[in-house]
């Protein structure tokens, strides 16, 4: 058997992702579809919609074979380190190819574009040094470097894309870390990764959470843009949590946090740089939503995506120390299974005996110190819910993997 590897969110699964993972499945001609998937918090530094494993579910349900977590330390992270976890997690499973989505479509151009950048590297380390100076936030300051060493729209990949930004990462981490690994990519269709609303029935996860948001409610519109099985577990989440999980439920307790913080513990957490604890503890003072406090803390150079991912480290206590043990290391930790179909489970017998690191099936702290990263991220994710909720819900984590 051979596999081919999908790097996904899934917040929630829906027809944008059903049409990737059977082009993919195509494309690669793959016996086996594994998705590594962030869990509790996302790369842009938000909550879950549901937890890990309904998504697991919904994902098994819809075609994919296996699904493994990305670690936290590299799932709520800048594009580098999360497509070093990623990738790796899928590299210690054997998978023969990624395939991702983009903007361009073209697998050469992100080949190309790493090529352009490993020749003038040092020249993009200068203008990307210049640009941070001038007080641009990381992810402009990049683009702007990348563009004047002549990785643009000119080459066919256009950095100001988040997909392509995530594909290039990806493809840059599989050829300098000299990975058995063929990247694919298919041209994503119709919507654009930050869509706000809903106009096919290919539409962004953005939309579709902002569609449930407003309403309260799965719209017959939001609807139309989920396959059933997605429907069915936010619906089945919803009734057991009584709520979906949005940012501005943490609101409370990340005010909270931060008002009993000094502010040189502040300045211990992962993301709060450059003085930004002092900014935070001053705007903590008049923030009555999580919205408004982002929106007072927000500059040119401290980004929105950039704001919610210092937020998730406070709120699961995660310190730049922590961070960095956790993503020293040439590959990832261990390889946790969060659920599996009997195709998936076939191919992990046939692999495991190869697997360099760990091959988890649950939540088992004393096998490695990132996993009480993982159980802080799973505490805090729940924190909003009720006693029994939360305990029942939690419970997840020290169980097998889900089967479907």
């Amino acid at each position: 058997m051979n596999a081919c590897g999908l790097i996904v969110e899934y917040n929630p699964f829906h027809n944008g992702h059903l049409y990737h993972l059977r082009e993919a499945k195509k494309a690669s001609g793959a016996d086996c579809m594994i998705a590594v998937m962030s869990g509790s918090f996302l790369q842009r530094g938000e909550p879950a919609i549901i937890d890990k494993f309904y998504r697991t579910r919904a994902a098994l349900q819809t075609g994919v074979d296996l699904v493994a977590e990305l670690p936290y330390p590299y799932a709520v992270q800048s594009s580098d380190l999360f497509a070093k976890g990623a990738v790796h997690t899928l590299n210690e499973l054997g998978t023969a190819s990624i395939c991702f989505g983009s903007e361009s479509g073209d697998i050469t151009h992100f080949i190309t574009g790493y090529q352009t950048f490993k020749a003038k590297e040092l020249d993009y380390k200068k203008i990307l040094h210049t640009e941070l100076k001038k007080g641009l936030a990381f992810p402009e300051a990049s683009r702007h470097a990348y563009q004047k060493i002549g990785l643009d729209a000119s080459l066919g990949i256009d950095l100001t894309k988040p997909n392509n930004i995530l594909g290039y990462s990806y493809v840059r981490t599989i050829l300098e870390d000299h990975l058995p690994i063929e990247p694919l990519t298919i041209k994503r269709t119709r919507s654009g990764y930050h869509d706000q609303t809903i106009t096919s029935a290919i539409a962004s996860a953005t939309s579709i959470r902002k569609e449930i948001a407003a309403a309260g409610e799965i719209t017959g519109k939001a609807q139309k843009a989920i396959p059933d099985e997605t429907f069915q577990q936010l619906l089945a989440y919803k009734e057991l949590a009584s709520s979906w999980h949005m940012w501005e439920n943490y609101f409370p307790l990340l005010h909270y946090r931060v008002m009993t913080m000094e502010a040189n513990e502040l300045a211990s957490i992962h993301g709060v740089d450059e003085g930004l604890e002092h900014r935070i503890k001053h705007t903590a003072k008049i923030a009555e939503s999580f919205q408004n406090w982002v929106e007072a803390i927000k500059t040119k150079r401290y980004t929105w995506t950039r704001i919610q991912r210092m937020f998730v480290h406070i709120l699961t206590n995660t310190s730049k120390t922590a961070v960095r043990q956790a993503t020293a290391s040439r590959s990832v930790p261990y390889v946790r299974i969060l659920g599996m179909t009997e195709t998936g489970q076939n191919y992990l017998n046939q692999v495991k005996k190869q697997l360099n690191v760990p091959l988890l099936s649950q939540l088992t702290r004393s096998i490695h110190p990132v996993l009480a990263l993982e159980e802080k991220a799973s505490h805090a994710y729940y924190s909003i819910l009720s006693s029994s909720e939360r305990v029942q819900l939690h419970n997840q984590e020290l169980s097998p993997p889900v089967m479907v």
